[in-house]
C-alpha cells in the first residue's frame, strides 16, 4: 500500500503539476478550442469522401460498384466540393478559430480592449501571407511558377483540388501564425498603438480602425521574417514544418504511441482529463495524416483512430470492463455502476465509470487502466503495419460505437473485426484485476451486512 501511495505521490508531483500548468496556458487552451471548432467540418467533409469510395468496401459484391457507377459517381465532382471546402481548406478553419479564441481569452482574462473578430482576421491575414511560394534568384524575388503535372504552381500558389497549403499540410503554420498575430495585436493594444475613433462613430467602423496599426505591424513582421528566410532559400511555411514533421514522425512509431497513451492515462488517474491535454497536440497531426492516407499512404495516427480502435468505451478502453461489471460482477456496488455506465460506455463516454467505480486514485485499477489502451493500440498498430486493414481516411464522430466508427473511417469491413479484437484485448488486461477487486468489495459488503444483522 505504501508503494501505491508513493506511486500516486510521484504522479501528483511530477505529472499532475507540470501538465496541469501546461493545460492552463492560454495558447494551449486556444489550440484545443480550435481543434474542437473544426471537428464538425472535418466530419462532414470526411463523410463525402467515404461516400465516394464506399463501393471499395463491397468489392466482393460487384453489383454495388455497378449501381454507384450508374448513379452517384456521375456527380462526384459536385459533391466532393464539400470535401475540398473542409479537409482541403482545414488550415483556414484552424487559423480563424485560434485567432478568435486566443484573442477572446486575452481580452477576458487581461481585461484588454481586444476584439475577437479582429484577432481572427489578423490571424488569417498573417497565415495567407505565408502561403505563396517565393524564390530569390539573381538578386530578385519572384513567385514560383510550375506547370508540371501534379505540381501546378500559379504565381506562387500551389494547386491541387484547391490551394495546397490551405489544406492539412498548413495546420501547423496556421497555429503558429495565429498565435504570433494575436500576440502582436495584444502588444499593440497594451502599448496603445491603436487609432481611437470618437464615440459617435459606429462600432463596426471603430473596430476596423482599431485593427489598422496592428495590421501593419503583422504585415511588416511577416514580410521581413519571410523575406530573410526566402533569401536563405526557404520560407516560413517550410521552416515551421521541420519541427512538427519530427513530432509527426514520433507518432508513427509504436514506442511513441505507448508514451502518448501512458501519459494520457496517468493524467486521468490523478483526476486530469488526459486526452484534452495530450491529444490537443496529437489531433492536428492526425488530421494531416488522414488526408495523406486518403492519397495513398498508411499512417497509423489519423483521424479519430483512438476512438475507432484504441479506447472503445472511453479513455482506458473500458467497454469490456463495463459489460462485465453489468453482467458478471458479484459486488452490488460494481454491478450497479456497470449497469448505470453501460449505455454511455457504448458511445465512448465513461466518466461515470472513471469517477464512480472509481478508477482515479484507485490502486486496484490504476495499472490496467494504464496498460489496456497500450494493449489495444498494439493490436491496431500491427494490424496497420501488416496491412490487414485499410488506413483511416475519414473523420467520424467520437461517440460512434465500436466497430461502426472503424468501418466508416476506413471503408473496410475487416476494420470492424480488428476494433472488436482491440476491445476484447483491453478487457483481458482488466480481467484479473477486476476479479480481485470484485471479491474484495463483495467480502466488505458481506461483512457490513452481517454487522447490521
Amino acid at each position: 500500500m505504501e508503494e501505491q501511495k508513493g506511486f500516486f505521490s510521484l504522479l501528483d508531483k511530477y505529472l499532475m503539476g507540470p501538465m496541469g500548468k501546461l493545460a492552463s496556458y492560454k495558447i494551449v487552451r486556444a489550440i484545443t478550442a480550435a481543434g474542437m471548432a473544426a471537428v464538425p467540418f472535418t466530419i462532414v467533409g470526411s463523410m463525402f469522401l467515404v461516400f465516394s469510395i464506399l463501393p471499395q468496401a463491397f468489392s466482393f459484391w460487384p453489383i454495388v460498384a455497378d449501381i454507384f457507377a450508374a448513379s452517384f459517381d456521375k456527380f462526384t465532382a459536385l459533391y466532393m466540393v464539400a470535401n475540398y471546402a473542409t479537409m482541403g481548406s482545414l488550415s483556414l478553419y484552424f487559423v480563424l478559430a485560434i485567432g478568435y479564441e486566443l484573442t477572446k481569452i486575452y481580452a477576458e482574462e487581461e481585461e484588454l480592449d481586444l476584439t475577437p473578430i479582429n484577432g481572427a482576421l489578423l490571424a488569417l491575414f498573417a497565415f495567407i501571407m505565408t502561403v505563396p511560394q517565393i524564390v530569390f534568384e539573381k538578386g530578385m524575388m519572384s513567385s514560383v511558377v510550375s506547370l508540371k503535372e501534379g505540381a501546378v504552381v500559379a504565381d506562387g500558389w500551389a494547386m491541387a483540388n484547391g490551394v495546397t497549403r490551405f489544406g492539412t499540410t498548413g495546420i501547423f503554420t496556421a497555429i503558429i501564425m495565429g498565435v504570433v498575430s494575436v500576440l502582436l495585436y495584444r502588444m499593440c493594444v497594451k502599448n496603445n498603438w491603436v487609432i481611437k475613433m470618437p464615440e459617435s462613430v459606429p462600432e463596426g467602423v471603430s473596430r476596423g480602425f482599431t485593427a489598422l496599426i496592428p495590421s501593419f505591424v503583422v504585415a511588416f513582421f511577416v514580410i521581413i521574417l519571410n523575406g530573410i528566410l526566402v533569401a536563405l532559400g526557404t520560407d516560413i511555411f517550410q521552416v515551421i514544418a521541420i519541427p512538427f514533421g519530427f513530432v509527426a514522425n514520433l507518432t508513427s512509431t509504436w514506442i511513441g504511441l505507448v508514451i502518448i497513451y501512458l501519459l494520457t492515462q496517468a493524467l486521468w488517474i490523478v483526476g486530469i482529463h488526459g486526452a484534452n491535454i495530450i491529444f490537443a497536440f496529437v489531433n492536428p497531426i492526425a488530421l494531416a495524416n488522414m488526408t495523406l492516407n486518403a492519397s495513398g499512404q498508411r499512417l497509423v495516427v489519423a483521424g479519430e483512430f483512438s476512438n475507432m480502435f484504441v479506447i472503445a468505451g472511453g479513455s482506458g478502453a473500458t467497454l469490456g470492463l463495463c459489460i462485465w461489471l453489468a453482467t458478471r460482477a458479484k459486488s452490488e456496488q460494481l454491478s450497479a455502476i456497470g449497469k448505470a455506465s453501460i449505455v454511455p460506455g457504448i458511445f465512448n463516454i465513461n466518466e461515470p465509470l472513471i469517477f464512480g467505480l472509481p478508477i482515479i486514485y484507485n490502486p486496484a485499477l490504476a495499472i490496467p487502466f494504464m496498460l489496456a489502451p497500450v494493449a489495444s493500440m498494439t493490436v491496431y498498430y500491427f494490424s496497420m503495419k501488416l496491412e490487414l486493414i485499410n488506413p483511416v481516411i475519414a473523420q467520424v464522430p467520437w461517440p460512434t460505437p465500436v466497430g461502426i466508427g472503424a468501418f466508416l473511417g476506413t471503408a473496410d469491413w475487416k476494420a470492424i473485426i480488428v476494433a472488436l479484437i482491440c476491445a476484447l484485448v483491453a478487457f483481458l488486461v482488466y480481467y484479473p484485476f477486476i476479479k480481485v477487486y470484485d471479491k474484495q468489495l463483495l467480502k466488505e459488503e458481506t461483512e457490513n451486512a452481517t454487522e447490521l444483522v
